[in-house]
Protein backbone atom coordinates (compact mmCIF):
# COMPACT_ATOMS: atom_id res chain seq x y z
CA UNK A 1 0.00 0.00 0.00
CA UNK A 2 1.35 3.42 -0.93
CA UNK A 3 2.08 5.86 1.88
CA UNK A 4 1.54 8.87 -0.37
CA UNK A 5 -0.73 11.32 1.46
CA UNK A 6 -1.14 9.08 4.51
CA UNK A 7 -0.98 10.68 7.95
CA UNK A 8 1.46 9.11 10.41
CA UNK A 9 2.11 9.93 14.06
CA UNK A 10 5.55 8.92 15.35
CA UNK A 11 6.27 9.34 19.07
CA UNK A 12 9.80 9.81 20.32
CA UNK A 13 10.74 11.26 16.94
CA UNK A 14 13.15 14.03 17.93
CA UNK A 15 16.13 11.70 17.57
CA UNK A 16 17.24 8.09 17.20
CA UNK A 17 15.04 5.37 15.71
CA UNK A 18 11.93 7.54 15.92
CA UNK A 19 13.51 10.35 13.92
CA UNK A 20 14.82 7.88 11.34
CA UNK A 21 11.38 6.29 10.92
CA UNK A 22 9.67 9.68 10.67
CA UNK A 23 12.05 10.75 7.93
CA UNK A 24 11.64 7.42 6.16
CA UNK A 25 7.84 7.67 6.11
CA UNK A 26 8.01 11.27 4.90
CA UNK A 27 10.31 10.22 2.08
CA UNK A 28 7.54 7.88 0.91
CA UNK A 29 5.03 10.74 0.78
CA UNK A 30 3.44 10.42 4.22
CA UNK A 31 2.49 13.52 6.20
CA UNK A 32 4.31 12.92 9.47
CA UNK A 33 3.47 14.25 12.91
CA UNK A 34 6.69 14.40 14.92
CA UNK A 35 5.90 13.96 18.62
CA UNK A 36 8.25 14.22 21.60
CA UNK A 37 8.99 16.46 24.58
CA UNK A 38 12.19 17.84 23.06
CA UNK A 39 11.58 21.38 21.90
CA UNK A 40 15.06 22.61 22.76
CA UNK A 41 18.31 20.82 22.01
CA UNK A 42 20.55 19.80 24.90
CA UNK A 43 24.37 19.77 24.67
CA UNK A 44 24.63 16.08 25.60
CA UNK A 45 21.54 15.02 23.67
CA UNK A 46 20.99 16.97 20.44
CA UNK A 47 17.79 16.84 18.41
CA UNK A 48 14.31 18.32 18.76
CA UNK A 49 10.91 17.85 17.17
CA UNK A 50 11.56 21.05 15.24
CA UNK A 51 14.92 19.91 13.88
CA UNK A 52 13.36 16.65 12.71
CA UNK A 53 10.57 18.55 10.95
CA UNK A 54 13.15 20.88 9.45
CA UNK A 55 15.11 17.98 7.96
CA UNK A 56 11.94 16.44 6.56
CA UNK A 57 10.87 19.71 4.97
CA UNK A 58 14.37 20.35 3.59
CA UNK A 59 14.08 16.98 1.84
CA UNK A 60 10.74 17.99 0.31
CA UNK A 61 8.46 16.24 2.79
CA UNK A 62 5.55 17.36 4.94
CA UNK A 63 5.67 17.26 8.73
CA UNK A 64 4.21 18.82 11.85
CA UNK A 65 5.92 19.15 15.24
CA UNK A 66 3.72 18.59 18.30
CA UNK A 67 5.29 18.81 21.74
CA UNK A 68 4.06 15.76 23.63
CA UNK A 69 4.68 14.31 27.07
CA UNK A 70 3.55 10.71 26.68
CA UNK A 71 3.30 10.31 30.46
CA UNK A 72 0.26 12.59 30.38
CA UNK A 73 -3.01 11.36 28.90
CA UNK A 74 -4.14 14.90 28.06
CA UNK A 75 -0.92 15.51 26.15
CA UNK A 76 -1.42 12.40 24.02
CA UNK A 77 -5.01 13.35 23.29
CA UNK A 78 -3.86 16.86 22.35
CA UNK A 79 -1.39 15.24 19.94
CA UNK A 80 -4.16 13.31 18.22
CA UNK A 81 -6.51 16.30 18.16
CA UNK A 82 -3.78 18.50 16.68
CA UNK A 83 -3.15 15.87 14.01
CA UNK A 84 -6.82 15.83 13.06
CA UNK A 85 -6.96 19.62 12.98
CA UNK A 86 -3.98 19.77 10.63
CA UNK A 87 -4.46 16.73 8.41
CA UNK A 88 -7.97 15.40 9.06
CA UNK A 89 -6.95 11.77 9.56
CA UNK A 90 -4.70 9.35 11.41
CA UNK A 91 -3.64 6.44 9.19
CA UNK A 92 -0.53 5.27 11.03
CA UNK A 93 0.56 5.34 14.67
CA UNK A 94 4.08 4.34 15.64
CA UNK A 95 4.49 4.02 19.41
CA UNK A 96 8.24 4.49 19.58
CA UNK A 97 8.80 6.73 22.62
CA UNK A 98 10.59 4.77 25.34
CA UNK A 99 13.32 4.99 27.93
CA UNK A 100 15.64 2.28 29.20
CA UNK A 101 17.09 1.46 32.59
CA UNK A 102 20.20 -0.26 33.87
CA UNK A 103 19.34 -0.16 37.55
CA UNK A 104 19.80 -3.60 39.19
CA UNK A 105 16.61 -5.07 40.64
CA UNK A 106 17.74 -4.86 44.26
CA UNK A 107 18.53 -1.17 43.84
CA UNK A 108 15.45 -0.29 41.78
CA UNK A 109 12.85 1.93 43.42
CA UNK A 110 9.12 1.79 42.85
CA UNK A 111 9.44 5.26 41.32
CA UNK A 112 11.90 3.92 38.72
CA UNK A 113 9.63 0.96 37.97
CA UNK A 114 6.62 3.23 37.52
CA UNK A 115 8.55 5.67 35.30
CA UNK A 116 9.45 2.97 32.78
CA UNK A 117 5.95 1.48 32.83
CA UNK A 118 4.34 4.89 32.31
CA UNK A 119 6.37 5.66 29.19
CA UNK A 120 7.03 2.23 27.69
CA UNK A 121 3.64 0.56 28.29
CA UNK A 122 0.97 2.94 29.61
CA UNK A 123 1.61 5.60 26.95
CA UNK A 124 1.17 3.22 23.98
CA UNK A 125 -2.08 1.99 25.56
CA UNK A 126 -3.37 5.57 25.78
CA UNK A 127 -2.24 6.40 22.24
CA UNK A 128 -3.92 3.30 20.83
CA UNK A 129 -7.12 4.20 22.69
CA UNK A 130 -6.98 7.69 21.20
CA UNK A 131 -6.48 6.69 17.56
CA UNK A 132 -8.53 3.48 17.37
CA UNK A 133 -11.95 5.19 17.07
CA UNK A 134 -10.57 7.42 14.31
CA UNK A 135 -9.18 4.48 12.37
CA UNK A 136 -12.43 2.56 12.85
CA UNK A 137 -14.37 5.45 11.35
CA UNK A 138 -11.89 5.66 8.46
CA UNK A 139 -12.18 1.93 7.79
CA UNK A 140 -8.46 1.16 8.03
CA UNK A 141 -5.25 1.92 9.85
CA UNK A 142 -1.89 0.61 10.99
CA UNK A 143 -0.49 0.66 14.52
CA UNK A 144 3.16 -0.25 15.05
CA UNK A 145 4.42 -0.80 18.58
CA UNK A 146 8.20 -0.67 18.88
CA UNK A 147 9.56 -3.37 21.17
CA UNK A 148 13.03 -4.68 21.93
CA UNK A 149 14.86 -7.97 21.94
CA UNK A 150 15.06 -7.32 25.69
CA UNK A 151 11.40 -8.45 25.85
CA UNK A 152 12.41 -12.06 25.38
CA UNK A 153 16.15 -12.01 26.10
CA UNK A 154 18.34 -11.02 29.02
CA UNK A 155 20.11 -8.10 27.41
CA UNK A 156 23.43 -6.70 28.57
CA UNK A 157 26.01 -4.29 27.25
CA UNK A 158 29.74 -4.30 27.77
CA UNK A 159 30.68 -1.06 29.42
CA UNK A 160 33.59 -0.48 27.05
CA UNK A 161 35.67 -2.32 24.47
CA UNK A 162 38.44 -2.74 27.07
CA UNK A 163 36.19 -3.95 29.87
CA UNK A 164 34.62 -7.30 30.72
CA UNK A 165 32.13 -5.67 33.07
CA UNK A 166 28.55 -5.84 31.83
CA UNK A 167 25.35 -4.04 32.70
CA UNK A 168 22.00 -5.84 32.47
CA UNK A 169 19.07 -3.97 31.01
CA UNK A 170 16.62 -3.16 33.79
CA UNK A 171 13.91 -5.67 34.63
CA UNK A 172 11.36 -2.85 34.41
CA UNK A 173 12.27 -2.18 30.77
CA UNK A 174 12.09 -5.84 29.73
CA UNK A 175 8.80 -6.35 31.55
CA UNK A 176 7.27 -3.28 29.89
CA UNK A 177 8.25 -4.50 26.44
CA UNK A 178 6.77 -7.96 27.11
CA UNK A 179 3.55 -6.24 28.12
CA UNK A 180 3.58 -4.12 24.97
CA UNK A 181 3.90 -7.21 22.79
CA UNK A 182 0.97 -8.91 24.54
CA UNK A 183 -1.10 -5.74 24.18
CA UNK A 184 -0.34 -5.72 20.47
CA UNK A 185 -1.54 -9.27 19.87
CA UNK A 186 -4.79 -8.60 21.69
CA UNK A 187 -5.43 -5.37 19.84
CA UNK A 188 -4.82 -7.08 16.51
CA UNK A 189 -7.69 -9.47 17.30
CA UNK A 190 -10.03 -6.77 18.60
CA UNK A 191 -9.34 -4.23 15.86
CA UNK A 192 -8.94 -6.67 12.98
CA UNK A 193 -12.67 -6.64 12.12
CA UNK A 194 -12.29 -2.89 11.58
CA UNK A 195 -9.44 -3.41 9.09
CA UNK A 196 -6.76 -2.09 11.44
CA UNK A 197 -3.38 -3.81 11.48
CA UNK A 198 -1.50 -3.90 14.79
CA UNK A 199 2.05 -5.22 14.80
CA UNK A 200 5.19 -5.32 16.93
CA UNK A 201 8.44 -4.18 15.33
CA UNK A 202 11.77 -4.70 17.02
CA UNK A 203 15.42 -5.03 16.05
CA UNK A 204 17.25 -8.34 16.10
CA UNK A 205 20.26 -6.58 17.62
CA UNK A 206 20.58 -3.47 19.76
CA UNK A 207 20.42 -0.26 17.72
CA UNK A 208 22.84 2.61 18.20
CA UNK A 209 20.95 5.73 19.24
CA UNK A 210 21.87 9.11 20.67
CA UNK A 211 19.86 8.34 23.78
CA UNK A 212 21.77 5.15 24.58
CA UNK A 213 25.15 6.75 23.96
CA UNK A 214 24.19 9.61 26.26
CA UNK A 215 23.43 7.09 29.02
CA UNK A 216 26.44 4.86 28.39
CA UNK A 217 29.05 6.80 26.41
CA UNK A 218 31.76 4.18 26.98
CA UNK A 219 29.67 1.18 25.85
CA UNK A 220 31.08 -1.12 23.18
CA UNK A 221 28.60 -0.82 20.28
CA UNK A 222 30.85 -2.31 17.61
CA UNK A 223 28.37 -5.13 16.87
CA UNK A 224 25.22 -3.01 17.11
CA UNK A 225 22.93 -2.11 14.23
CA UNK A 226 22.00 1.26 12.74
CA UNK A 227 18.32 2.29 12.41
CA UNK A 228 18.31 1.54 8.65
CA UNK A 229 16.51 -1.83 8.81
CA UNK A 230 13.99 -0.49 11.32
CA UNK A 231 13.12 2.27 8.85
CA UNK A 232 12.61 -0.16 5.96
CA UNK A 233 10.46 -2.47 8.09
CA UNK A 234 8.43 0.43 9.50
CA UNK A 235 7.61 1.67 6.00
CA UNK A 236 6.37 -1.80 5.06
CA UNK A 237 4.24 -2.23 8.19
CA UNK A 238 2.83 1.29 7.88
CA UNK A 239 1.30 0.24 4.57
CA UNK A 240 -0.54 -2.73 6.07
CA UNK A 241 -4.14 -3.11 7.17
CA UNK A 242 -5.95 -6.12 8.60
CA UNK A 243 -6.15 -7.72 5.15
CA UNK A 244 -2.36 -7.85 5.17
CA UNK A 245 0.11 -8.52 7.97
CA UNK A 246 -1.30 -8.08 11.47
CA UNK A 247 -0.82 -9.55 14.93
CA UNK A 248 2.82 -10.26 14.17
CA UNK A 249 6.01 -9.74 16.13
CA UNK A 250 8.44 -8.69 13.43
CA UNK A 251 12.20 -8.36 13.71
CA UNK A 252 13.38 -5.71 11.30
CA UNK A 253 16.41 -7.53 9.91
CA UNK A 254 14.46 -10.72 9.21
CA UNK A 255 11.60 -8.86 7.50
CA UNK A 256 14.00 -6.85 5.34
CA UNK A 257 15.86 -9.99 4.33
CA UNK A 258 12.72 -12.06 3.67
CA UNK A 259 11.00 -9.42 1.55
CA UNK A 260 14.10 -7.95 -0.03
CA UNK A 261 13.24 -4.45 1.19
Amino acid sequence: MSLEGKVAIVTGASRGIGKAMAMGLAAEGAQVVVAARSEESRPMLPGTIHSTVGEIEDAGGKALAVATNVREEDSIRHLVDRTLDEYGAVDVLINNAAIGSYTPFLEMTVKEWDLIMSIDLRAPFIACKAVAPIMIEQGSGSIINISSHAATNIFSSTLSADSEEIALIGQNYGAAKVGLERLTWGLALELGPHNIAVNVLKPLRPVITEGFLAQRPDADVSTWATPADMVKAAKYLAGQDAKGLTGATVTAEELVRRLGL
